[in-house]
């Protein structure tokens, strides 16, 4: 009995880390089997392909779009939907180390195991990160995905919705007989202006890199063969009989079909007279990006203290142009005892600088009072002393002046009116 238990739970881990398509699957996750809407359909056997054909996956941080395109009867590759890209996390550039919340830049493999009907986002699937090159170049991390669920550390996160079409895209394609597909994911689309943008940036010498295989897929419409040597990405390359890619290793001397070629030379000559255009205009600043591992290794040990339940700043610190850090005033949150120590920490420091700062302001305080005191004395005795001086103003004033000199002829001039003045009213009593 326990035996069979046994086997029944390894079938079913099997079927939830492998993305099984049978009917089966219905039974643990009903949203990985939703169809694919009648429009798209339609929009599908409108450009010549099957619900079934071929898929690929491109994605643009900047833009913050995914865009599936399938492959049409002819062979070449048709872009059927895209949408945006609900949260991606960390700025422009690669992922460098497990922890920098970088979502990955560069060219990614998902076969029918890294399916995950059974997400916690949800629907998910593993984009294939560490690929050759990542691992060649020491790069580390795990789990990352494209996800439902709209939150993301690393990840590509959609909504719901639009990852259960991203999933039926690639569900119908392994049942097609695709036994992979690929995605691509770029920093922003690679035209000259954006590229011209970017020309001083640190990752630049890498997204040139990228940029050969997203001009491979641009002039061909098929996701081109990725392979990695010497550290780095080639595209298109077919090596000699008998020797391989070694992705630490020298490339081996390589061939291309001479049709490729003369497309590919006849692209970058139209290419260059656009990014030399776009050198001399003006153009919107660049978003930030990741200062390269230095930074990376910030973050990361951000992510591992905050893991930890320290308590850190609530987003992760940036590294300047001058090489100094910044890191945000809001602190995150509390999950361990070193991290409530901490905390307790922070709070006694806060309470003593608001005890000090209290403390000075009272000081001030005081110090504006007894000036405010001493005004109030001075000019009260200024008042009292304009009040004692102005009774001795006012009399001053009021005292009658010396009556000026009449002249002599004016005076006798007043006599005689009066003398006359007298003799009618004489007259005037007894008639004469």
């Amino acid at each position: 009995m326990f035996a069979k238990l046994a086997r029944t739970g390894i079938l079913i881990a099997s079927i939830v880390v492998a993305g099984c398509n049978d009917s089966s699957m219905k039974d643990f996750a009903p949203e990985a089997n939703k169809p694919l809407p009648d429009k798209i359909l339609a929009d599908m056997r409108a450009k010549g392909m099957v619900r079934t054909s071929s898929v690929m996956a491109r994605i643009f941080k900047e833009e913050g779009k995914l865009e599936i395109w399938k492959a049409k009867t002819n062979g070449r590759y048709d872009m059927v939907a895209s949408y945006d890209i609900c949260k991606w996390s960390g700025k422009l550039g690669p992922k460098y180390t497990e922890g920098d919340r970088q979502a990955p830049e560069g060219f990614y493999t998902v076969r029918p195991a890294q399916m995950n009907p059974r997400s916690n986002y949800h629907l998910s699937f593993n984009i294939g990160y560490p690929n050759a090159y990542d691992r060649a170049n020491g790069r580390t991390g795990s789990n990352l995905m494209v996800h439902g669920a709209c939150s993301s550390s690393g990840c590509y996160s959609m909504t719901d919705a639009q990852i259960e079409q991203i999933y039926a895209f690639g569900r119908d394609a392994f049942q097609g007989g695709q036994t992979e597909f690929q995605i691509q994911a770029f920093p922003f689309r690679m035209t000259a202006a954006n590229m011209a943008r970017y020309r001083n940036d640190p990752n630049y010498e890498f997204w040139k890199m990228l940029k050969v295989g997203y001009d491979n897929f641009e002039i061909t419409k098929v996701p081109p063969k990725v392979d990695v040597c010497e550290k780095r990405y080639v595209f298109n390359q077919v090596a000699p009989e008998g020797t391989s890619f070694n992705p630490t290793g020298a490339c081996p001397a390589t061939t291309q079909p001479d049709s490729l070629k003369s497309a590919y030379g006849s692209y970058m000559s139209t290419y260059d007279a656009a990014f030399n255009g776009a050198v001399k205009a003006s153009v919107p600043p660049p978003k930030p990006t990741i200062a390269g591992i230095k930074e990376a290794s910030i973050v990361s040990d951000w992510s591992k203290r905050r893991a930890r339940g320290e308590r850190v700043p609530i987003d992760p610190p940036s590294l300047n142009t001058d090489g100094s850090v910044s890191e945000t005033a809001r602190m995150g949150r509390i999950d361990s005892p070193a991290g409530r120590k901490m905390a307790a920490l922070d709070a006694e420091k806060a309470a003593k600088q608001k005890a000090e700062e209290q403390r000075l302001a009272a000081i001030e305080a005081a110090k504006q009072a007894k000036e405010a005191a001493k005004a109030q004395a001075l000019a009260e005795k200024e008042a009292a002393k304009a009040a004692k001086e102005a009774p001795v103003a006012t009399a001053t004033i009021a005292a009658p002046t010396e009556a000026a000199p009449v002249p002599e002829t004016q005076a006798a001039s007043a006599d005689e009116s009066r003398v006359t003045k007298l003799k009618n009213k004489l007259l005037g009593m007894f008639g004469g």
